[in-house]
C-alpha cells in the first residue's frame, strides 16, 4: 500500500485543478479514501486513527502558529491605511528623477512591506491599489507594470519575518526532528532563528538584483516621471513607518525579538493608529475583521487538513516509499537537494506554497535531512523554490493574483517577456546557493552550530508522534 500514498498526491493535485473546490475539502476527502482502502486492505488497524486527535492537539498547541491572524490582520490593515501610499511617495521623492524610479519604487515597496503583509495575495492587493495606478499614469506599459507589481509581492517572501518564511521554518523544525531522531545524530535541531538567518543572504542578493533590474529596465523609456509634491505629514508618516518596520524586520532577524512578538507589535500599532483616525470604524473595522477572521481560518482548516492527509500516508507506509526513493539517488547530496527541488517544483504547477509548505514538506524533506545534515542549507533552498513557484507561469500564484485583481487585458507573451530577466536571477540565485552552501551560513556561530544541543521535550515528542502515529504521546516529564 506504499505506493497508495503517491496515488493520493496525484489525486490531490488534479482535484484541486479540475474541481475548484477548497484545497482543505480536497485533501480530506483523499485522507478518507486512504484511511478507507488501508482498513479494507489491512494495512492500517482502525485503532491507528485515533492517533489524530492527538496529532492535531499538539499542532494547534505550537506557539508560533499565533503569529498567522497576526500577520493577517497586518497585511489587511497596511491595505486599508496610506502607509503604502507615503513610503511609495517618499520613495520617489529621494530617487534621482529617472523613468525607473517608480518601478523601482515599487519594487522597494514590496521588499519593506512585504513581510508584514501576510501573503503574497496581500501585497498583491496593496500594491495594485498603491503602485500600479501610478505606473499608468507615468505611462509604464501594461504588460511590465503587471511583472513589475508580481515580483514585488513575492520579495517579502524572502525577508524575515514573512508568513511564509514562519509556516516553513515550523516545518522544517519538525522534519529536523525526524531526522535526528531517526539517524542518532548529534546535530543541533534547527529553529525558527536558524532559517531566518539562513535565509538573509540568498533574499538579499535576490531583492538587490531585482532593483537593478527595475533600475536599467525602466530607464529605457522616454518619458521622465512626474514629481509629486511629498507633503509633510506624508513624509513623517513615511519616516516612522520605516523606521517603525526596520525595527522590527531587524530586531526579528537579530533575534532580538521572536516573530510573534513582532507581528503583534505590527498589528496593534496599525489597528491603534487606524481607530484613532477614524479610518477604522463601523463597516470598515467589521469588515477588517471578519476578512481576517475568513482568511485566518482558511489557513487553519488547510493545516489540520494537510495533518490529517500526511498521517495516513504515514500510516500507509508511503514515508518509507519516499525515504527508498531520495535514499537511492544517485550523485552528490547537491543532485539530490536539486531533484528533491525539482519535485516541489513540480507540485508548484498544482499547490501553492501553503499547500505545498503543509503537505509536500513533512513528506520529501524528512529523508532528505536523514542523507543530508545541513537543514539550513535545505530550507534556504527549499524557500528560493516557493518564493519562485509564485511567479512560475502560466499559473504561479502572483501571476494570477495580478491579472484577477488589475482586471486589465495583457497579452500573456508580454508579461512573460517583462518577466524573463526577473526569472532568470531568481533560478541565478536559486543555482548559486545550491552550488555555494556556505551563503547559508554567514554570520553563523560556528561553535554553537556544531555543538550538540538537546531537544526540547516538545520537539522530541512532536517528532516521535509523527514516527510513531500509533498512539497519543503524552508530555514528558
Amino acid at each position: 500500500m506504499e505506493w497508495t500514498g503517491l496515488v493520493l498526491l496525484v489525486l490531490v493535485g488534479a482535484g484541486i485543478v479540475l474541481t475548484g473546490l477548497p484545497a482543505a475539502f480536497i485533501l480530506i476527502a483523499a485522507a478518507a479514501l486512504g484511511a478507507v482502502a488501508g482498513i479494507i486492505s489491512g494495512t492500517i488497524p482502525l485503532s491507528l486513527l485515533g492517533a489524530l486527535p492527538g496529532r492535531l492537539v499538539g499542532l494547534l498547541e505550537n506557539d508560533l502558529l499565533q503569529a498567522l491572524p497576526l500577520y493577517v490582520a497586518m497585511g489587511l490593515l497596511l491595505n486599508r491605511l496610506p502607509v503604502a501610499d507615503a513610503l511609495y511617495r517618499a520613495s520617489n521623492a529621494l530617487l534621482p528623477r529617472s523613468p525607473a524610479a517608480p518601478i523601482v519604487s515599487g519594487m522597494a515597496l514590496g521588499a519593506v512591506l512585504g513581510p508584514m503583509n501576510g501573503s503574497v495575495g496581500a501585497s498583491v492587493l496593496a500594491l495594485s491599489r498603491v503602485v500600479a495606478p501610478k505606473l499608468e499614469a507615468e505611462g509604464v506599459p501594461a504588460p511590465a507594470r503587471h511583472a513589475a507589481i508580481a515580483v514585488a509581492s513575492t520579495l517579502g517572501v524572502l525577508v524575515p519575518p514573512s508568513l511564509v518564511l514562519i509556516l516553513l521554518s515550523d516545518a522544517m523544525l519538525s522534519a529536523h526532528t525526524i531526522a535526528v531522531t531517526q539517524t542518532g545524530r548529534n546535530d543541533r535541531v534547527v529553529n525558527t532563528q536558524d532559517i531566518f538567518h539562513a535565509a538573509l543572504v540568498p533574499g538579499a542578493i535576490f531583492v538587490l538584483l531585482c532593483l537593478v533590474l527595475a533600475w536599467f529596465g525602466g530607464r529605457s523609456a522616454k518619458r521622465l516621471p512626474n514629481r509629486e509634491r511629498l507633503t509633510f505629514n506624508q513624509g513623517l508618516l513615511a519616516g516612522i513607518s520605516l523606521a517603525a518596520l526596520l525595527v522590527l524586520l531587524g530586531g526579528v532577524a537579530a533575534g532580538y525579538f521572536f516573530a510573534v512578538e513582532a507581528a503583534a507589535v505590527g498589528a496593534f500599532t496599525l489597528l491603534t493608529a487606524g481607530l484613532v483616525t477614524g479610518r477604522l470604524r463601523g463597516m470598515a473595522l467589521r469588515d477588517l475583521l471578519r476578512d481576517a477572521m475568513a482568511t485566518t481560518g482558511a489557513l487553519f482548516s488547510l493545516l489540520l487538513a494537510a495533518t490529517t492527509f500526511t498521517l495516513v500516508l504515514r500510516l500507509l507506509g508511503t514515508h518509507n516509499l519516499v525515504n527508498d526513493l531520495i535514499t537511492s539517488i544517485p550523485g552528490s547530496d547537491a543532485f539530490a537537494v536539486a531533484v528533491v527541488l525539482a519535485v516541489i517544483g513540480l507540485c508548484a504547477f498544482v499547490l501553492d506554497a501553503f499547500e505545498i509548505i503543509f503537505v509536500v514538506i513533512p513528506i520529501v524533506i524528512p529523508p532528505l535531512l536523514i542523507r543530508i545534515a545541513d537543514a539550513r542549507w535545505v530550507s534556504a533552498l527549499v524557500l528560493l523554490t516557493l518564493q519562485a513557484s509564485f511567479l512560475l507561469p502560466p499559473f504561479g500564484y502572483a501571476l494570477m493574483m495580478v491579472r484577477g485583481t488589475l482586471k486589465e487585458h495583457v497579452a500573456f507573451r508580454p508579461f512573460v517577456r517583462a518577466l524573463v530577466p526577473f526569472l532568470i536571477a531568481q533560478w541565478l540565485v536559486l543555482l548559486l546557493v545550491l552550488l555555494v552552501p556556505q551563503l547559508t551560513h554567514v554570520g553563523e556561530n560556528k561553535a554553537a552550530s556544531t555543538r550538540a544541543a538537546p531537544i526540547s521535550d516538545s520537539d522530541f515528542s512532536k517528532g516521535l508522534n509523527d514516527l510513531v502515529p500509533s498512539a497519543e504521546l503524552p508530555p514528558l516529564k
